[in-house]
Protein backbone atom coordinates (compact mmCIF):
# COMPACT_ATOMS: atom_id res chain seq x y z
CA UNK A 1 0.00 0.00 0.00
CA UNK A 2 3.01 2.33 0.48
CA UNK A 3 3.34 2.64 -3.28
CA UNK A 4 0.25 4.81 -3.34
CA UNK A 5 1.95 7.53 -1.33
CA UNK A 6 5.07 8.15 -3.38
CA UNK A 7 7.31 5.07 -3.10
CA UNK A 8 7.80 3.10 -6.28
CA UNK A 9 6.79 -0.53 -6.31
CA UNK A 10 7.15 -3.16 -9.02
CA UNK A 11 4.29 -3.02 -11.51
CA UNK A 12 1.48 -5.38 -10.58
CA UNK A 13 -0.61 -7.41 -12.95
CA UNK A 14 -3.63 -7.19 -10.66
CA UNK A 15 -6.31 -4.58 -10.13
CA UNK A 16 -6.03 -1.40 -8.08
CA UNK A 17 -8.80 -1.66 -5.49
CA UNK A 18 -9.57 0.92 -2.81
CA UNK A 19 -11.39 0.18 0.43
CA UNK A 20 -13.47 3.23 1.37
CA UNK A 21 -14.16 3.02 5.11
CA UNK A 22 -13.44 4.73 8.44
CA UNK A 23 -11.23 2.42 10.50
CA UNK A 24 -8.40 0.51 8.85
CA UNK A 25 -7.83 -1.60 11.98
CA UNK A 26 -11.28 -3.25 11.95
CA UNK A 27 -11.22 -7.02 11.40
CA UNK A 28 -13.47 -6.75 8.31
CA UNK A 29 -11.31 -4.08 6.67
CA UNK A 30 -8.05 -5.90 7.44
CA UNK A 31 -9.43 -9.11 5.97
CA UNK A 32 -10.55 -7.40 2.75
CA UNK A 33 -7.15 -5.72 2.31
CA UNK A 34 -5.37 -9.05 2.96
CA UNK A 35 -7.67 -11.01 0.65
CA UNK A 36 -7.09 -8.56 -2.21
CA UNK A 37 -3.31 -8.64 -1.78
CA UNK A 38 -3.31 -12.44 -1.62
CA UNK A 39 -4.99 -12.47 -5.03
CA UNK A 40 -2.34 -10.17 -6.53
CA UNK A 41 -4.17 -6.84 -6.38
CA UNK A 42 -2.91 -3.47 -5.18
CA UNK A 43 -5.06 -2.58 -2.18
CA UNK A 44 -5.45 0.96 -0.87
CA UNK A 45 -7.25 2.05 2.29
CA UNK A 46 -9.12 5.36 1.98
CA UNK A 47 -10.49 7.06 5.07
CA UNK A 48 -13.86 8.56 4.10
CA UNK A 49 -13.21 11.83 5.94
CA UNK A 50 -9.82 12.35 4.27
CA UNK A 51 -11.15 12.14 0.72
CA UNK A 52 -12.37 15.15 -1.21
CA UNK A 53 -13.58 15.70 -4.75
CA UNK A 54 -13.58 17.94 -7.79
CA UNK A 55 -16.93 18.26 -9.50
CA UNK A 56 -16.35 18.80 -13.20
CA UNK A 57 -18.36 17.65 -16.20
CA UNK A 58 -15.29 16.81 -18.28
CA UNK A 59 -12.70 15.84 -15.67
CA UNK A 60 -14.27 14.75 -12.35
CA UNK A 61 -11.67 13.83 -9.75
CA UNK A 62 -11.40 12.34 -6.28
CA UNK A 63 -8.41 13.27 -4.13
CA UNK A 64 -6.91 11.80 -0.96
CA UNK A 65 -5.03 13.55 1.85
CA UNK A 66 -2.06 15.52 0.52
CA UNK A 67 -3.53 15.79 -2.98
CA UNK A 68 -3.13 12.22 -4.27
CA UNK A 69 -5.48 11.87 -7.26
CA UNK A 70 -7.53 8.66 -7.19
CA UNK A 71 -8.55 8.47 -10.86
CA UNK A 72 -6.55 5.29 -11.60
CA UNK A 73 -8.59 2.98 -9.39
CA UNK A 74 -10.33 -0.05 -10.92
CA UNK A 75 -12.81 -0.57 -8.10
CA UNK A 76 -13.87 0.77 -4.70
CA UNK A 77 -15.20 -1.43 -1.89
CA UNK A 78 -17.75 0.85 -0.21
CA UNK A 79 -17.97 0.19 3.55
CA UNK A 80 -19.64 3.39 4.74
CA UNK A 81 -20.44 3.57 8.46
CA UNK A 82 -23.84 5.13 9.36
CA UNK A 83 -22.33 8.26 10.94
CA UNK A 84 -20.74 9.27 7.59
CA UNK A 85 -23.50 8.09 5.24
CA UNK A 86 -24.08 11.52 3.66
CA UNK A 87 -20.43 12.19 2.80
CA UNK A 88 -19.60 8.54 2.09
CA UNK A 89 -22.39 8.15 -0.46
CA UNK A 90 -21.38 11.47 -2.07
CA UNK A 91 -17.87 10.02 -2.54
CA UNK A 92 -19.30 6.77 -3.92
CA UNK A 93 -21.33 8.82 -6.44
CA UNK A 94 -18.15 10.67 -7.42
CA UNK A 95 -16.29 7.40 -8.10
CA UNK A 96 -19.29 6.16 -10.10
CA UNK A 97 -19.27 9.36 -12.21
CA UNK A 98 -15.57 8.67 -12.90
CA UNK A 99 -16.44 5.23 -14.27
CA UNK A 100 -14.96 3.36 -11.28
CA UNK A 101 -16.88 0.27 -10.13
CA UNK A 102 -18.25 0.37 -6.56
CA UNK A 103 -19.25 -2.84 -4.79
CA UNK A 104 -22.35 -1.21 -3.34
CA UNK A 105 -23.63 1.83 -5.21
CA UNK A 106 -24.37 5.16 -3.52
CA UNK A 107 -28.10 4.74 -4.27
CA UNK A 108 -28.21 1.23 -2.77
CA UNK A 109 -26.39 2.35 0.41
CA UNK A 110 -28.70 5.36 0.83
CA UNK A 111 -31.81 3.19 0.51
CA UNK A 112 -30.55 0.59 2.96
CA UNK A 113 -29.66 3.26 5.55
CA UNK A 114 -33.18 4.66 5.61
CA UNK A 115 -34.83 1.97 7.74
CA UNK A 116 -38.36 3.26 7.16
CA UNK A 117 -37.95 3.60 3.39
CA UNK A 118 -36.24 0.21 3.06
CA UNK A 119 -39.05 -1.51 4.99
CA UNK A 120 -41.62 0.18 2.74
CA UNK A 121 -39.70 -1.09 -0.31
CA UNK A 122 -39.67 -4.61 1.15
CA UNK A 123 -43.44 -4.61 1.72
CA UNK A 124 -44.02 -3.29 -1.80
CA UNK A 125 -42.01 -6.27 -3.10
CA UNK A 126 -44.01 -8.79 -1.05
CA UNK A 127 -41.41 -9.41 1.67
CA UNK A 128 -42.87 -9.95 5.15
CA UNK A 129 -41.64 -7.93 8.13
CA UNK A 130 -42.72 -7.78 11.79
CA UNK A 131 -45.71 -5.42 12.13
CA UNK A 132 -44.17 -1.95 12.38
CA UNK A 133 -45.40 1.53 13.31
CA UNK A 134 -43.85 4.94 12.72
CA UNK A 135 -44.83 8.31 14.17
CA UNK A 136 -43.53 11.72 15.09
CA UNK A 137 -46.03 13.06 17.66
CA UNK A 138 -46.40 12.19 21.38
CA UNK A 139 -50.21 12.36 21.00
CA UNK A 140 -50.06 9.18 18.91
CA UNK A 141 -48.12 7.09 21.46
CA UNK A 142 -51.03 4.98 22.74
CA UNK A 143 -52.44 4.19 19.30
CA UNK A 144 -48.93 3.46 18.04
CA UNK A 145 -48.44 0.83 20.77
CA UNK A 146 -51.78 -0.83 19.98
CA UNK A 147 -50.97 -0.75 16.25
CA UNK A 148 -48.24 -3.37 16.70
CA UNK A 149 -50.22 -5.56 19.11
CA UNK A 150 -49.32 -3.88 22.40
CA UNK A 151 -46.43 -4.64 24.76
CA UNK A 152 -43.95 -6.20 24.77
CA UNK A 153 -42.63 -4.38 21.71
CA UNK A 154 -39.38 -3.14 20.19
CA UNK A 155 -38.56 0.55 19.84
CA UNK A 156 -35.84 1.41 17.29
CA UNK A 157 -34.07 4.62 16.43
CA UNK A 158 -34.06 4.99 12.63
CA UNK A 159 -30.34 5.79 12.66
CA UNK A 160 -29.35 2.98 15.05
CA UNK A 161 -26.77 0.33 14.11
CA UNK A 162 -25.21 -2.86 15.54
CA UNK A 163 -28.08 -3.15 18.01
CA UNK A 164 -27.58 0.33 19.43
CA UNK A 165 -30.72 2.47 19.66
CA UNK A 166 -32.91 -0.64 20.04
CA UNK A 167 -34.97 -1.09 23.21
CA UNK A 168 -37.35 -3.85 24.34
CA UNK A 169 -40.29 -2.36 26.20
CA UNK A 170 -41.88 -5.18 28.21
CA UNK A 171 -44.94 -3.28 29.47
CA UNK A 172 -47.21 -0.61 28.03
CA UNK A 173 -45.97 1.90 30.60
CA UNK A 174 -42.35 1.17 29.69
CA UNK A 175 -43.22 1.52 25.98
CA UNK A 176 -44.82 4.92 26.56
CA UNK A 177 -41.80 6.10 28.54
CA UNK A 178 -39.27 4.97 25.92
CA UNK A 179 -41.24 6.36 22.97
CA UNK A 180 -41.79 9.71 24.64
CA UNK A 181 -38.11 9.87 25.72
CA UNK A 182 -36.96 9.27 22.12
CA UNK A 183 -39.47 11.81 20.83
CA UNK A 184 -38.28 14.44 23.32
CA UNK A 185 -34.88 14.10 21.61
CA UNK A 186 -36.65 14.73 18.29
CA UNK A 187 -35.38 11.37 17.07
CA UNK A 188 -37.14 9.41 14.32
CA UNK A 189 -38.24 6.02 15.58
CA UNK A 190 -40.02 2.82 14.69
CA UNK A 191 -42.03 0.56 16.97
CA UNK A 192 -42.12 -3.09 16.04
CA UNK A 193 -43.93 -6.21 17.18
CA UNK A 194 -41.79 -8.35 19.48
CA UNK A 195 -41.43 -11.87 18.07
CA UNK A 196 -41.32 -13.85 21.32
CA UNK A 197 -41.04 -17.27 19.69
CA UNK A 198 -37.67 -16.30 18.16
CA UNK A 199 -36.16 -16.75 21.65
CA UNK A 200 -33.56 -14.01 21.17
CA UNK A 201 -32.22 -15.54 17.97
CA UNK A 202 -31.98 -14.29 14.40
CA UNK A 203 -30.33 -15.32 11.14
CA UNK A 204 -27.61 -13.34 9.36
CA UNK A 205 -27.38 -14.28 5.69
CA UNK A 206 -24.40 -12.94 3.79
CA UNK A 207 -25.37 -12.22 0.19
CA UNK A 208 -22.89 -11.58 -2.63
CA UNK A 209 -24.09 -11.04 -6.22
CA UNK A 210 -27.55 -12.48 -5.59
CA UNK A 211 -26.37 -15.61 -3.78
CA UNK A 212 -26.32 -16.50 -0.07
CA UNK A 213 -22.67 -17.50 0.42
CA UNK A 214 -22.86 -18.07 4.19
CA UNK A 215 -25.38 -17.92 7.01
CA UNK A 216 -25.23 -18.02 10.78
CA UNK A 217 -27.68 -18.06 13.65
CA UNK A 218 -27.00 -15.34 16.20
CA UNK A 219 -28.11 -15.90 19.78
CA UNK A 220 -28.51 -13.12 22.33
CA UNK A 221 -26.35 -13.09 25.44
CA UNK A 222 -28.10 -14.08 28.71
CA UNK A 223 -30.50 -11.34 29.82
CA UNK A 224 -30.24 -9.64 26.42
CA UNK A 225 -32.78 -9.69 23.57
CA UNK A 226 -30.54 -8.34 20.78
CA UNK A 227 -28.67 -11.08 18.94
CA UNK A 228 -26.03 -8.73 17.47
CA UNK A 229 -22.44 -9.94 17.92
CA UNK A 230 -21.54 -6.36 18.95
CA UNK A 231 -23.99 -6.72 21.87
CA UNK A 232 -22.32 -9.87 23.18
CA UNK A 233 -24.33 -12.35 21.11
CA UNK A 234 -22.84 -15.63 19.88
CA UNK A 235 -22.86 -17.10 16.38
CA UNK A 236 -23.21 -20.67 15.13
CA UNK A 237 -23.59 -22.33 11.74
CA UNK A 238 -27.20 -22.84 10.68
CA UNK A 239 -28.93 -24.54 7.77
CA UNK A 240 -31.42 -22.10 6.32
CA UNK A 241 -34.57 -23.08 4.46
CA UNK A 242 -35.28 -22.42 0.77
CA UNK A 243 -37.80 -19.78 1.83
CA UNK A 244 -35.24 -18.01 4.03
CA UNK A 245 -32.62 -18.15 1.27
CA UNK A 246 -35.07 -16.70 -1.28
CA UNK A 247 -36.06 -13.93 1.16
CA UNK A 248 -32.41 -12.94 1.75
CA UNK A 249 -31.62 -12.84 -1.97
CA UNK A 250 -34.76 -10.85 -2.77
CA UNK A 251 -34.15 -8.32 0.03
CA UNK A 252 -30.62 -7.56 -1.24
CA UNK A 253 -31.95 -7.29 -4.80
CA UNK A 254 -34.77 -4.89 -3.83
CA UNK A 255 -32.18 -2.47 -2.40
CA UNK A 256 -29.73 -3.03 -5.26
CA UNK A 257 -26.94 -4.28 -2.96
CA UNK A 258 -24.20 -6.50 -4.42
CA UNK A 259 -22.86 -7.24 -0.92
CA UNK A 260 -25.30 -7.39 1.97
CA UNK A 261 -25.93 -8.81 5.41
CA UNK A 262 -29.62 -9.73 5.59
CA UNK A 263 -31.10 -10.25 9.04
CA UNK A 264 -34.09 -12.60 9.28
CA UNK A 265 -36.14 -13.74 12.27
CA UNK A 266 -38.03 -17.03 12.48
CA UNK A 267 -41.66 -16.58 13.55
CA UNK A 268 -44.73 -18.81 13.80
CA UNK A 269 -45.92 -17.27 10.53
CA UNK A 270 -42.64 -17.95 8.69
CA UNK A 271 -39.43 -15.96 8.14
CA UNK A 272 -39.64 -12.19 8.63
CA UNK A 273 -37.12 -9.61 7.45
CA UNK A 274 -35.57 -7.48 10.20
CA UNK A 275 -33.15 -5.34 8.21
CA UNK A 276 -30.50 -5.27 5.50
CA UNK A 277 -26.95 -4.07 6.21
CA UNK A 278 -24.88 -2.58 3.37
CA UNK A 279 -21.58 -2.89 5.32
CA UNK A 280 -21.92 -6.27 7.05
CA UNK A 281 -19.16 -7.33 9.44
CA UNK A 282 -17.04 -10.34 8.54
CA UNK A 283 -15.67 -11.46 11.89
CA UNK A 284 -18.71 -13.29 13.28
CA UNK A 285 -19.61 -15.07 10.06
CA UNK A 286 -16.03 -15.98 9.03
CA UNK A 287 -15.19 -17.27 12.51
CA UNK A 288 -18.34 -19.41 12.75
CA UNK A 289 -18.38 -20.78 9.18
CA UNK A 290 -14.61 -20.85 8.49
CA UNK A 291 -15.42 -19.45 5.04
CA UNK A 292 -13.24 -16.90 3.24
CA UNK A 293 -15.97 -14.28 2.80
CA UNK A 294 -13.42 -11.51 2.19
CA UNK A 295 -11.97 -13.53 -0.69
CA UNK A 296 -15.48 -13.95 -2.13
CA UNK A 297 -15.97 -10.16 -2.13
CA UNK A 298 -12.69 -9.72 -4.05
CA UNK A 299 -13.69 -12.55 -6.43
CA UNK A 300 -16.98 -10.74 -7.07
CA UNK A 301 -15.05 -7.61 -8.15
CA UNK A 302 -12.86 -9.71 -10.46
CA UNK A 303 -15.93 -11.18 -12.13
CA UNK A 304 -17.61 -7.77 -12.52
CA UNK A 305 -14.48 -6.35 -14.17
CA UNK A 306 -13.89 -9.54 -16.16
CA UNK A 307 -10.41 -9.88 -14.67
CA UNK A 308 -8.66 -13.24 -14.72
CA UNK A 309 -5.73 -14.11 -12.52
CA UNK A 310 -2.55 -14.65 -14.51
CA UNK A 311 -1.14 -18.01 -13.50
CA UNK A 312 2.68 -18.27 -13.72
CA UNK A 313 3.81 -20.08 -16.87
CA UNK A 314 6.29 -22.94 -16.59
CA UNK A 315 9.00 -22.55 -19.21
CA UNK A 316 10.34 -25.70 -20.78
CA UNK A 317 14.11 -26.20 -20.70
Amino acid sequence: MDGYYGKKEPEKSGLKIALLASNEELYSNQRLLEAGEERGHEMVFLNVKQCYMKLDALEPEAHYRGGTILNDLDAVITRIRPSVTFYGTALARQFESMGIYTTNSSAAISQSRDKLFSLQLMLKSGINIPTTGFANSPIDTNDLIEMVGGAPLIVKLLEGTQGRGVVLAETKKAAESVINAFKSLRANLLVQKFIKEANGKDLRCFVIDGKVVASIERSAAPGEFRANIHQGGSASIVKITKEERALAVKAAKVLGLQVAGVDIIRSDSGPLLLEVNSSPGLEGIETATRKDIAGMVISSIEKKLKWKRQLPTIESE
